[in-house]
């Protein structure tokens, strides 16, 4: 019988700690309605499991919480069970005080300013583990980590701990099935599946007690002899595993007793053994074991399991629990004194014998460099099983060969999903109601309605590790010291320049390639979409990743900038001026390349007051394109020229063989941005006369088929204000200037049609207000004003709103508006469509971008004779390395940004490289990167 706190089943329970609960606080009173979440597990397709079920749910909803559940269909208990238990299906959990989960949430799934559970996996200051703890401090989570969740005789209340035991013990049967086979020996255990192969424990436990019976029956080959299975602890994970053992003929003895049964024991009998720390541990300075003395100073405490139980085992099933000050185990010495050879039995000469006792290991614990030193890495339930040599101290994915055989998968309970999760709820349901009311906003020493057991689970509140786990930033900083010092001669070149990068986008790769090949130089990469971060740091040397807000967390910001020689900047747009302000304040130079007016206009005296530089413009458009007109409008007026026009008109595109979709268009840089652009409206000089285009109806309106690169069928159109470049290049004598963009012809037939849809309106609207994934062609229809349109009817409504025209309504259909295709509605319709096509829009592997840039010059000579030279750059990206857009973006940003540092580039307040002193270095690294011109004219 269960039974927590004296009462003997949830629903008491649950009765319990409601009825205590209201006596030291009136619940909702002050957050209004009780809102607790269920998310859905995205660690790996395994994981099916969930913390509570729905006969949990419907208790929960019983006694006025409201229970929000993500939607999954690979969760073992389906949607349909919890939405008839109570439960409301939810995309978006924003609602809820609490959100539990199983496994760890990716870090940018997180919801700052909310209380979570789950199993963290940060205690031991795993290293995997610390950017989503980092990230939990950033986001103002309070996690409750269940591992810490332990009653006041420190034994854990919410596991999954039998049933780790159980599956761990089923694959291991498997993988020893397996394993046999391939030494050369057809056994019984061949007919064990892996754990997920069935429907319930009790399936499970009938296919064992068959194995028993074949072993029981003399089918393991005689000289094997007494095959041996040692487990570890008496915890609940041994239980589990020995509650399959027990399925089999078997006879248990104590652990120093093993080697006696063994040696005169019966192939047709396993032999078992259960060892507790007692029976392995032994004080350094001689003694006994002293449990109080252990827990206290287990560093005056050495195991001897090596030399009295483990030659003995054929099998070790390990279910103990480590931490960093204890002792191990098995050490990798200890290891390889283990596969000594078993001598050969002569009455069975011509049999292939096994190459040492010890076959196999089911480490349940899965704690990688825990108990067991050579334990190094998990396995998968896709892959359950590693070989390791410990001779050599290396493993791999199969059964052949030496070694010992490792199954050490850390979702074992994801294998019996329905039973795992009727077995955690059960023992996690009493404490959710105290859980739920612990908001993460208030201060962690105001909880006082929190019993021992929540509180003292709460390793993160309020943006600081609480005090039972301030040890966790002790123990990192020593593991990472550790780490260092193992490098001995191979450490790296000290650092001696940092650079803070912000932003993960598409384009910062070459920038961080480029200054990392300066060994001395180190790299930040901070980003709000950590996953991105630890993507491109993990391909860079000296590149750390690092989760930052810089909207939300100013301080981390101003911190982060403090610690760090030059910033880049390569945030959306919006976010450059704050930036700026704070490198303005912190004295500390800075490099983009975003438009200089974004800045705020004391920028430029408070930089040079401040003694720094601030490079703006310094990309691809903007900034390639200024150096290559200003190394041409300098010579001209050298040799005595004149300016009479400047058209220059810059695209990032798929190349022709990739642009096979409506738009003829792909992302290789921010999507949303490259959708926007044609939002700007336009303005420009054209032969004296100022034109404004002041909308994006228009814009679209203007654009024009070009024959700038005759063999691209290129379409034209003018980009934001032009007129001011007639000063900034110095350029008073022309009296045509245009900047602009191009796109493939199509382009504007595709835009036409989204924007007359109403796709380009950024207004907030109630429609787009319910995140939940609907067909996009209910939205569009929606958004036509009739949500109940069958798809004639609504083909129908599209057509009479695009002017009727087949080429628009052709590639509307094609775009996927007409489709089933899942969308979650956005803030707006222009950010719905953005995310829409953020997929669809994307480059597939082996595609390669185009980045076309053309500057035509019109120069008027002293003897009056008329020149146009033309400056033409054509770049195509690399399917396996770097896009055309991010090198002509990044690689300028990391040359300025180093020759800022290194002292080539000498400049006071903003700057864009429009001046020769600024343009002539960087134009002449960037071509030495292979980003080269071709320039051509000719005289009318």
């Amino acid at each position: 019988m269960w039974r927590v706190r004296g009462y003997t089943n949830s629903k008491q329970i649950l009765n319990y700690s409601f009825s205590s609960y209201r006596n030291s606080r009136t619940f909702g009173s002050d957050h209004g309605e009780r809102i607790m979440a269920i998310r859905r597990e995205d660690i790996n397709v395994w994981e099916r499991r969930s913390p509570i079920s729905p006969a949990h749910v419907s208790e929960l909803v019983n006694k006025g919480i409201k229970v929000l559940v993500q939607p999954s269909t690979r969760r073992a208990y389906t949607m349909d069970e919890y939405e008839r238990a109570g439960a409301t299906i939810s995309e978006d959990l924003t609602s809820a005080s609490l959100i539990i989960g199983v496994k760890s949430v990716p870090i940018d799934l997180l919801i700052p300013n909310k209380t979570y559970a789950f199993f963290s996996h940060t205690i031991k200051a795993q290293e995997a583990n610390m950017p989503l703890m980092d990230a939990m401090l950033e986001k103002n989570i309070r996690i409750i980590d269940y591992e810490k969740m332990v009653d006041e005789k420190g034994r854990r209340v919410c596991a999954f701990g039998k049933f780790a035991g159980v599956g761990g013990m089923i694959n291991t049967l498997h993988g020893l099935g397996l394993r046999l086979l391939a030494l050369g020996h057809h056994t019984p255990f061949m007919y064990m599946g892996s754990t997920h192969n069935y429907k319930s424990s009790r399936a499970a436990k009938l296919a064992a007690y068959e194995l028993g019976e074949d072993i029981k029956s003399g089918k393991l080959p005689k000289h094997f002899g007494a095959l041996s299975f040692v487990f570890t602890g008496s915890g609940n994970v041994s239980q589990g595993a020995q509650e399959i053992f027990q399925e089999l003929p078997h006879v248990y003895v104590h652990p120093h007793d093993l080697k006696k049964a063994v040696e005169g024991g019966d192939h047709r009998k396993l032999v078992g053994t259960v060892v507790r720390r007692e029976d392995y541990l032994v004080p350094i300075a001689g003694g006994k074991f002293d449990a109080a003395e252990y827990e206290a100073h287990p560093e005056r405490y050495r195991s001897n399991f090596a030399e009295t139980i483990a030659p003995y085992m054929s099998v070790l099933i390990n279910g103990t629990y480590w931490g960093p000050e204890n002792p191990r185990l098995l050490t990798n010495d200890d290891a390889k004194n283990l596969l000594k050879p078993l001598a050969r039995t002569s009455a069975y000469d011509g049999c292939p014998n096994l190459p040492h006792r010890f076959l196999a290991i089911g480490d349940i614990s899965a704690d990688p460099d825990g108990s067991l030193e050579f334990m190094t890495e998990c396995t998968t339930i896709e892959y359950p099983f590693h070989l390791y040599d410990i001779k050599t101290g290396s493993s791999q994915i199969g059964m052949a060969g030496d070694g010992v055989l490792i199954c050490s998968i850390d979702n074992v309970p994801a294998q019996l999903p329905r039973e795992a999760t009727d077995y955690f709820g059960r023992l996690l349901l009493p404490w959710i109601p105290e859980m739920i009311d612990s908001h993460a906003t208030e201060p962690f020493e105001k909880q006082t309605h929190l019993s021992g057991t929540i509180k003292n689970a709460i390793i993160t509140s309020n943006g600081t590790l609480t005090p039972n786990f301030k040890y966790i930033a002790d123990l990192r900083k020593r593991i990472e010291e550790s780490k260092a010092r193992a490098l001995g001669p191979n450490r790296p070149v000290p650092i001696t320049k940092r650079v803070l990068v912000l932003g993960a986008g598409m384009t910062v790769g070459p920038t961080i390639d480029y200054l990392t090949r300066d060994k001395q130089l180190a790299v930040t990469l901070a980003s709000n979409v950590v996953s991105e971060a630890e993507a491109i740091a993990s391909t860079y040397r000296n590149t750390s990743p690092v989760m930052l807000d810089a909207k939300q967390n100013p301080e981390k910001l101003a911190q982060l900038i403090k610690d760090h020689d030059i910033v880049v900047s390569q945030l959306p747009y919006e976010n450059h001026n704050a930036v700026a302000r704070k490198c303005i304040e912190l004295k500390t130079n800075m490099i983009s390349s975003s438009y200089e007016a974004v800045l705020e206009p004391e920028a430029h005296e408070a930089a040079k007051e401040a003694g720094i530089c601030i490079g703006m413009e310094l990309g691809l458009d903007p900034g390639i394109d200024h150096m290559l007109a200003m190394e041409c409008f300098d010579d001209v007026k050298e040799e005595g020229g004149m300016i009479t026009s400047f058209l220059s008109y810059c695209g990032g595109l798929p190349a022709p063989e990739c642009a096979d979709n409506p738009l003829r268009y792909k992302f290789s840089w921010n999507p949303r941005a490259g959708l926007m652009t044609i939002m700007h409206g336009a303005k420009y000089l054209w032969y004296g006369k100022t034109v404004t285009v002041d909308s994006g109806e228009r814009l679209i309106n203007e654009i024009r088929s070009t024959d700038q690169f005759p063999g691209f069928r290129l379409e034209e159109y003018p980009n934001r204000d032009s007129t001011v470049y007639k000063e900034k290049y110095n350029i008073q004598t022309a009296d045509t200037v245009i900047r602009g963009t191009l796109r493939y012809e199509g382009f504007s037939t595709a835009m036409s049609g989204l924007y007359q849809l109403g796709f380009y309106s950024l207004r907030e609207h109630p429609m787009f207000a319910e995140a939940r994934e609907i067909p996009f062609h209910v939205l569009l229809a929606t958004i036509m004003g009739r949500p109940d349109a069958g798809l004639s009817e609504l083909t129908s409504l599209v057509y009479e709103k695009v002017g009727r025209d087949d080429a628009k309504l052709q590639a509307i259909k094609e775009l996927g508006l007409f489709s089933d295709e899942p969308v979650i509605p956005q803030k707006t319709a222009f950010d719905t469509l953005a995310e829409f096509l953020k997929t669809k829009l994307a480059y597939k592997d082996g595609e390669r971008d185009l980045v076309l840039l053309r500057h035509q010059i019109g120069i008027e000579w002293p003897e009056k004779k008329q020149e146009t030279r033309s400056i033409t750059m054509i770049q195509y990206g690399d399917p396996n390395g770097f896009s055309a857009m991010a090198r002509t973006v990044g690689l300028p940003v990391g040359i300025a940004t180093k020759q800022v540092m290194d002292g080539d580039i000498k400049a006071s307040g903003v700057f864009t490289p429009v001046k020769r002193e600024i343009y002539k270095p960087l134009v002449k690294k960037v071509r030495a990167e292979g980003i080269t011109s071709k320039s051509s004219s000719y005289f009318h």
